[in-house]
């Protein structure tokens, strides 16, 4: 355990002690927050009769959680530049411990963003339907942030330089995040692009978060944790085994 602790909060002192972490927590999710609220929101009301700040509050905290959290995989690029990662490597200690610290280290600070964001769009106007549920809905958020966290671990332990991680990001997490329920409700989507929103882990975990802090699950929280759970497992176990691949 004390392996894990160490990784972790070496994971969050590089990055806390950041002006510019605190800047980009607050950049791209309130950027769409802002646009989509402002922009779609009229059309939005006048076609459901809802608000749609509601609806899209989870998808942006969402966002908030999900670039930072798969970013963290980048550190693994950088030690491994630096030669840091190759001093890990060497120690006596269990490699499925280090892949633990990193993922739970950037779970952490994802879930950190995620919350700042959450702050704002409170002062924005956005207001929770159950505070009973507040503890869940924070549950998700972390749940989210594991799940992305491991995708970035995956990621980085592919890759050995940082222009391949951006190109990554750009090819596939932005594409991720579009296709799913993080900025449309699925009951207006055409058949076909509803099922792939829907086999999207993603959505699963959006739909908890939004159903914890709003109107309801459309998939059932059940259903929610049960995809989002196997698919964080089936990720952190593929990215112990190829972090455990890295030669020293």
């Amino acid at each position: 355990m004390n392996v894990i602790y160490i990784i972790w909060l070496r994971q969050l002192k590089r990055d806390l002690h950041s002006r510019a972490w605190i800047i980009a927590a607050f950049g791209q999710p309130v950027m769409y927050l802002l646009a989509l609220t402002f922009g779609f929101g009229p059309f939005y009301q006048k076609a459901s009769g809802l608000n749609y700040l509601q609806f899209l509050v989870p998808g942006v905290i969402s966002m908030g959680i999900i670039f930072p959290a798969v970013l963290s995989g980048m550190e693994i690029v950088w030690d491994r530049q630096f030669g840091f990662l190759k001093e890990t490597l060497v120690a006596p200690v269990s490699r499925f411990k280090i892949v633990l610290g990193r993922i739970l280290g950037g779970a952490t600070l994802a879930l950190i963003r995620g919350m700042l964001v959450f702050i704002f769009c409170l002062a924005l106007g956005f207001r929770i339907e159950n505070t009973a549920l507040l503890p869940v809905a924070f549950a998700w958020m972390f749940f989210i942030a594991v799940f992305c966290a491991s995708i970035g671990t995956v990621i980085g332990s592919l890759l050995e330089d940082i222009q391949s991680f951006q190109l990554m990001m750009n090819f596939f997490i932005m594409p991720f995040f579009l296709f799913s329920n993080a900025l449309f409700p699925l009951d207006r989507l055409p058949q076909g692009m509803r099922t792939i929103v829907s086999l999207n882990p993603l959505s699963h975990g959006i739909d908890g978060l939004r159903g914890s802090l709003t109107h309801g699950f459309f998939f059932g929280a059940g259903a929610d944790l049960c995809v989002l759970g196997i698919f964080t497992a089936i990720l952190f176990i593929l990215a112990s085994y190829l972090f455990s691949l890295i030669e020293p």
